[in-house]
């Protein structure tokens, strides 16, 4: 007769007998590791979907309206009828900068075709961002600029928690692409108004 099954032990394999006890422990020693990262799987989806901006490709952009840095008002529908990059950025942003010569190249080319950038600045010295603007040649006129701390009225209305951020916007107000690498709004650009 082969060995008896008790209450406390549990037959792996032929003679290999293991309490029950060390089993459910094993069993739940890769459980608690399953559910650590099954949550941190979830904290980082969460995180994730939180940091992202609330409109996406196809969406209208909504209008808002801005005080510029030459203290005019402007509203995004102002440019309706052409192409929009909306930028959300700061002076103290490090890729934003590194972005900047790419952004400006892409207004010389695209320009004079029906491309316009409207910048907000979400910043905590206006006098950095200005500087900023002359520095990096940042020579289109929306500029504009909102809190630091991310609590300003368009940083909330498109949900910006991080910069650079970017909405490419088609002449009808429809978003093309967000947070676009300056290659790929080129590309667009130059398969949607030529190169």
């Amino acid at each position: 007769m082969g060995p008896s099954l008790s209450l406390y032990s549990f037959i792996l394999e032929d003679r290999v007998y293991l309490p029950l006890w060390t089993y459910f422990c094993l069993i739940m020693k890769y459980t608690r590791n399953l559910v650590i990262i099954a949550a941190l799987i979830l904290v980082a989806v969460v995180y994730y979907r939180y940091r992202q901006p609330r409109f996406v490709a196809g969406e209208k952009a909504p209008d808002f309206e801005v005080g510029l840095v030459s203290g005019e008002r402007a509203k995004l529908s102002d440019l309706k009828g052409k192409y929009v990059l909306l930028q959300f950025w700061g002076s103290w942003c490090g890729p934003c900068r590194r972005e900047n010569p790419e952004l400006v190249e892409l207004y010389h080319q695209y320009h004079e075709r029906g491309f316009e950038i409207f910048s907000i600045g979400i910043e905590p010295n206006p006098r950095m961002w200005q500087n900023a603007i002359k520095q990096d040649g940042l020579l289109w006129k929306y500029h504009a600029m909102e809190s630091g701390n991310f609590d300003g009225a368009q940083a909330l209305q498109y949900n910006i928690k991080a910069i650079p951020a970017t909405f490419l916007i088609n002449p009808e107000g429809v978003i093309m692409g967000v947070n676009l690498k300056p290659v790929y709004m080129e590309k667009m650009l130059r398969e949607k108004i030529g190169g």
